[in-house]
């Protein structure tokens, strides 16, 4: 809270920019801390994921070269021109060079891949690979960028043939709450390619990450010196383990789906499509590590030393 009223402390009132960015991100930041107190969190997940949403970063660019354009024609010269302007740099800057890139590096550099285990428990598998929309209404699978979570995820069940394994992911859809979740999905999927659907287990009742943690420990119920991995992509992994740590749920890190790679940082991006997809991926993880520590739930950047 305290860091909210701060940065707001820094902005003039005729600030346009920076007030067009701090607001949605602090009011993205206090829904997370007040669904935390409230009597009524569906509310607040629903406000969250609209706001998630609207936050973007593309989107806000393009929010604000839509907005600079009214204030054109409303004759507001002065705040249409700022407002155009800076959104065109931001474009440029965002979608050539590698700013994506090099806040992906961080993420995905934080938790390095393990040491072959020498006995698993289980492995807990993140949602985020399905893409329950279409698969529900094209009634086959269908994989989101972030299917090597799956794949990884057989190729481990091969590895650990005594591992528990755990899907989890519900729906987190605000439209409908007909389909299937995620980790009944992900289930079908990896029955098709050939892993006994005895070893897999399901927790389909969370919607976000740090869900992911409370829910996945109350299916697994971890015992002292069991070894439990977590799957999930390596630019998810920080947030990811922060959740798992604040729900008291002991596991090893084992991230997987690279966006970024060290050469990345030091050349332009090929597109300014790819450039403003790669930081969005960023941006949304930094700013739900933010809101989640904001919150009082995780810590703001865990360490692999701990």
């Amino acid at each position: 809270m305290y860091a909210v009223e701060l940065a707001a402390r820094q902005l003039t009132k005729k600030d346009y920019v920076g007030w067009f960015f701090f607001f949605p991100n602090a009011v993205y930041c206090l829904l997370h801390v007040y669904s935390e107190r409230s009597q009524e969190p569906q509310v607040f997940f629903v406000l969250s994921k609209l706001l998630a949403a609207f936050l973007v970063l593309s989107n806000l660019i393009g929010l604000m070269a839509f907005v600079g354009i009214v204030a054109l024609a409303m004759r507001r010269f002065r705040a249409a021109r700022i407002l155009l302007i800076v959104s065109t740099v931001l474009l440029l800057i965002v979608g050539w060079f590698p700013v994506g890139s090099a806040g992906l590096l961080v993420l995905e550099d934080r938790f390095p891949q393990p040491a072959i285990q020498d006995n698993v428990t289980g492995i807990v598998v993140l949602g985020g690979e399905i893409d329950t929309d279409i698969s529900t209404e094209r009634q086959t699978i269908t994989l989101t960028d972030a299917g090597e979570r799956l794949t990884k995820t057989a190729a481990l069940s091969l590895l650990y043939p005594n591992a528990r394994i755990l899907l989890s992911g519900g729906t987190a859809n605000l439209l409908s709450a007909e389909e299937k979740s995620e980790a009944a999905v992900a289930r079908d999927l990896l029955v098709e390619i050939g892993v006994p659907e005895k070893r897999i287990e399901l927790e389909g009742r969370s919607r976000n990450t740090c869900e992911n943690a409370v829910e996945s420990k109350a299916v697994a119920s971890p015992k002292p010196g069991e070894s439990w991995l977590l799957v999930t992509s390596a630019f998810h992994m920080p947030r990811a383990v922060a959740c798992f740590r604040a729900a008291d749920f002991p596991v090893i890190p084992y991230p997987v789906g690279y966006r970024a790679r060290p050469s990345d940082v030091g050349r332009p991006t090929r597109s300014v499509s790819m450039g403003l997809y790669l930081a969005d991926l960023a941006a949304h993880e930094w700013i739900g590590l933010v809101a989640y520590h904001l919150a009082m739930r995780t810590e703001l950047f865990p360490s692999p030393d701990r």
